[in-house]
């Protein structure tokens, strides 16, 4: 079977490279958090099979109802009809110890160079993440050992980075779906030339609070968005102002400025209702560079105080160093019966498509003004 899988891999290659004026083969199918793992089937209660449901099925903490962070579907195959089959989907994991006799371990040394089999062999590297290799938009992750158990400490000891990678792919296919349906680029445009930040808007939001006040004797703004829909109600808001630095800003500070932000701006229907962090929940902070500015991603769960209603939120903080201006953008949701795993993911992609001027002077700003 192997040297007809590395015929197959041959002529797969050849026909990308014929098409190298563009990739016009069909696209992956399956639906977005979705993996289908290709093992063989006596290995489904394996000590790898375990590893991977730990890792890329494990709870999300973060996100009420704790769902899976992705749906695993584990798949074996007898016929290259079968395999054919399973190489459509989108999201794939082949996984085998290296020294197996099965057809999954034939199909991944096929895939493997001589060097690379080697590596793993060796116990020098064991997983292998392939672009697009056999349908446009797929994500394809090689993963191999030793031994059974080896594979598995593997595994989790790369936790992290493996699912990290696969949900950086859902991110960009949340965002090609998300605006291919229509987006505002006028509004966008505004308050670009208005603010100097923009971020892509969808067609369906809608614009409320639109703020310049002054707290603690510093200018300061806030803007809210909303996309209200039965049983679905999803909300943006941003918050922007000028300071010399960003030294002081760490997790503890971030959640303690969201906190007072949601009980100014976002307030329930009760007076004294409003939002806030569930601090009985989990709640993570990730420091990173974002377009070469001080970033933070916090993930959670808001609760409204005085009311029996909860949901998950994408907070993104980010210190612009040239124009000396930290921003805040906390997107949310209240929809009990919906899949809040797919809208945290959305949040994520749309959030990410935040720009600063790092040009940006306030003269700018009384100049679009008086246009």
């Amino acid at each position: 079977m192997k040297s007809v899988l590395k015929i197959s891999v041959f002529v797969l290659l050849v026909a990308v490279w014929v098409g190298c004026e563009g990739d016009y083969r069909q696209k992956a199918r399956g639906s977005f958090g979705e993996v289908v793992v290709i093992m063989d089937s006596t290995q489904f209660e394996s000590e790898t099979a375990e590893a991977l449901r730990e890792t890329f099925g494990g709870w999300i903490q973060t996100i009420p109802g704790k769902p899976p962070r992705f749906d695993l579907r584990f798949q074996d195959f007898e016929t290259n009809q079968r395999l054919e089959q399973l190489k459509r989907y989108r999201n794939l994991i082949v996984a085998a110890p290296i020294t197996d006799s099965t057809n999954t371990a034939d199909l991944i040394r096929a895939l493997l160079s001589d060097e690379i089999e080697r590596q793993v062999r060796e116990g020098e590297s064991f997983a292998f993440p392939l672009k697009d290799h056999w349908y446009r938009d797929q994500w394809l992750m090689l993963l191999s050992g030793q031994s059974d158990s080896t594979l598995a400490r593997q595994i989790r000891n790369s936790q992290e980075t493996l699912t990290d990678n696969l949900i950086e792919k859902e991110i960009q296919r949340y965002t090609r779906e998300i605006y291919d349906r229509g987006e505002q680029v006028a509004l966008a445009d505004s308050i670009w030339q208005t603010e100097g930040w923009r971020m892509r808007i969808q067609h369906d939001w809608i614009k409320n609070i639109d703020t310049t006040y002054t707290k603690d004797g510093q200018k300061q703004h806030f803007m809210t968005m909303r996309r209200p829909l039965p049983e679905n109600d999803r909300w943006f808001w941003m918050w922007w102002r000028k300071m010399d630095d960003a030294t002081h800003v760490d997790e503890d500070w971030i959640n303690t400025k969201r906190d007072s932000l949601n009980e100014q701006w976002i307030r329930g229907s009760r007076e004294e209702s409003y939002v806030t962090t569930a601090y009985n929940r989990p709640h993570e902070t990730e420091q990173f560079t974002y377009n070469g500015d001080l970033a933070f991603e916090t993930l959670g769960v808001w609760t409204m105080t005085n009311d029996a209603m909860a949901g998950p939120f994408v907070n993104l903080t980010v210190y612009d160093e040239e124009s000396q201006r930290l921003f805040m953008l906390e997107f949310a949701q209240f929809a009990p019966k919906y899949d809040k795993r797919r809208f945290v993911r959305q949040f994520r992609a749309m959030i990410r498509t935040f720009k600063s001027d790092s040009t940006w002077q306030q003269e700018q700003a009384n100049m679009a003004s008086e246009e």
